[in-house]
């Protein structure tokens, strides 16, 4: 007796689907499962058998092989026991031929038949979608989630009794009384309010020049470093950036929730993530935490991050080699982590805002305060590299906050006037880049420089001498055109002028600072 159905497996964020196939024929009374499994996949076996007996159904004494095809790609997790309790029942003709054919099923089982929640549901059942399967069978706390996806029935399953009534239903009416489709949530979630929790920019009290360079950031997708002395306010500027980029467009809601599903972080009873994410990792971080990694590769720091902030406070406080491992991702907006098993690549396309004192004891160039020697700053600062520097786009200098400012009752400018400007300036990069591959300024390649940030005369002479007064790499020039295009964009200019490139040549990192 044979039969065959399908589940899903992941590859990074990416999903292939996955045939159980199941076969019951005599012999030595065993249940073989292969196919590449894991050690925590070959455990199916075990799980599926007794839950099968608690729901009062006994595997026959025969040898049972069960296949997970494709065979050469090794199977992690525990997704796999639904699909092939599934595959038993048909092959112990327990439930009617044909009843799991068009049906992807995904799931783990408790020993009492409980269906348990599994990471990754939402790029699972989006591959089902490609591949034309009609309908999936996920477990019930994943069901809203598996949901989002369009052309395809999704339904949640609690635990093993109910899909066994499901599939001896006979007709669609009780199939559906059963295990009822569960409607999409996409719309209504992307219908709810704002997170009220991301504090606004009104708090912040004075650092204008911050400010500034926080709204140029977040218009255009720029990398940000504050430096400056110790309760300047860099943590609660770095924490309302969220606040004033763009909201998420569908496509990459949809994409950082497969992230945060795979990496098996989403809440109970949470379909999709609307909010831009905001990580700040402590500097003790590991370099495997912070890229991904492991022995089964899972997305890292920098991947929670996708489309949102990645906050480094304290910058000279992370270890020289986790900093260094950013180079690839800040360039090419993903991370390849390359294991024994395989390859996996995950998105990485976050705004990193970095924020740093000037010196050891955080008051330098003040020399009232300031006690430490310039070998000491040297070497202070020679713990950020060179190459992470130059791929950072705007650097900005902070002074303590003067008494004066605090007794002011006038509060400054709201996160909501700002986001406006930056949706402004949003939309004139869309309108820009449309049917290309761009979506802000700072992702503009250097082989379209010339078509994006085109330069008059006055402008093409003022970049040369700030290449040569200011020591400029190739990256970091074309660093000054793409942050001029996105202060042209705030102001609405058609074109980049001198005072463009002139703010943008500002915001390089001081030479005060890296001597």
């Amino acid at each position: 007796m044979y039969s065959m159905v399908f589940t899903g497996a992941l590859q990074g964020v990416y999903a292939y689907l996955v045939s159980v196939e199941t076969d019951i024929s005599s012999g030595l009374p065993t249940l073989n499962l292969v196919g590449s499994p894991s050690q925590e996949t070959r455990e199916a076996k075990e799980r599926v058998r007794v839950a099968l007996h608690n729901i009062g159904l006994r595997l026959p004494p025969a040898h049972i092989t069960v296949n997970l095809s494709p065979a050469n790609r090794r199977k992690d997790g525990t997704a796999f026991d639904l699909a092939i309790a599934a595959g038993l029942l048909e092959a112990m003709d327990k439930i009617p031929r044909g009843a799991v054919e068009n049906t992807l099923f995904l799931g783990e089982l408790g020993l009492d038949g409980e269906v348990k929640g599994v990471p990754g549901v939402l790029p699972i059942v989006r591959e089902a979608a490609l591949q034309g399967i009609g309908q999936c069978i996920v477990p019930y706390v994943n069901g809203r989630e598996g949901a989002l996806v369009p052309d395809i029935n999704v339904r949640g399953v609690p635990d093993l009794k109910t899909l066994l009534d499901f599939l001896l239903a006979e007709t669609s009416k009780e199939k559906d009384e059963i295990l009822p489709v569960i409607s999409s949530e996409a719309g209504k979630a992307f219908l709810c309010p704002p997170d009220a929790k991301i504090p606004d920019f009104s708090e912040v009290v004075g650092q204008e020049t911050a400010k500034r360079g926080a709204e140029i950031a977040a218009a255009g997708f720029h990398h940000l470093l504050m430096v400056g002395p110790p309760g300047a306010g860099k943590s609660m500027i770095a924490r309302r950036i969220c606040g004033i980029m763009p909201p998420l467009t569908m496509e990459e809601s949809l994409e950082l929730t497969s992230i945060v599903s795979v990496s098996g972080l989403m809440k109970e009873g949470e379909a999709m993530i609307t909010g831009r994410p905001f990580q700040a990792p402590h500097h003790t971080i590991t370099q495997t935490a912070f890229i991904g990694g492991s022995m089964v590769p899972r997305p890292g720091m920098i991947s929670l991050a996708h489309r949102g902030v990645l906050f480094l406070d304290e910058l000279t406080e992370f270890q020289r080699a986790v900093l260094d491992s950013l180079r690839q991702p800040l360039e090419e907006h993903q991370v390849q982590i390359a294991r024994v098993g395989g390859t996996v690549t995950y998105p990485s396309d976050f705004m990193m805002v970095c924020a740093m004192n000037p010196c050891p004891c955080g008051y330098y160039p003040d020399r009232d305060r300031c006690r430490c020697t310039q070998p000491q700053i040297r070497r202070y600062m020679g713990k950020v590299s060179g190459p992470i520097l130059d791929r950072i786009d705007l650097c900005v200098a902070l002074e303590a906050v003067d008494i004066a400012s605090l007794k002011e009752k006038e509060k400054g400018e709201s996160s909501r006037a700002v986001r406006e400007r930056v949706m402004r300036a949003r939309k004139r990069q869309e309108e820009r880049f449309l049917g290309t591959p761009y979506r802000f300024n700072a992702d503009i390649d250097v082989a379209d420089m010339e078509r994006f940030c085109h330069l008059g005369k006055k402008e093409h002479r003022c970049m040369e001498e700030l290449y040569h007064s200011l020591g400029l790499s190739l990256r970091s020039y074309h660093r000054i055109l793409k942050v001029a295009r996105t202060i042209a964009d705030l102001e609405a200019a058609e074109k980049i002028e001198m005072e463009h490139l002139l703010e943008a040549a500002s915001y390089r990192p001081a030479q005060e600072y890296w001597m």
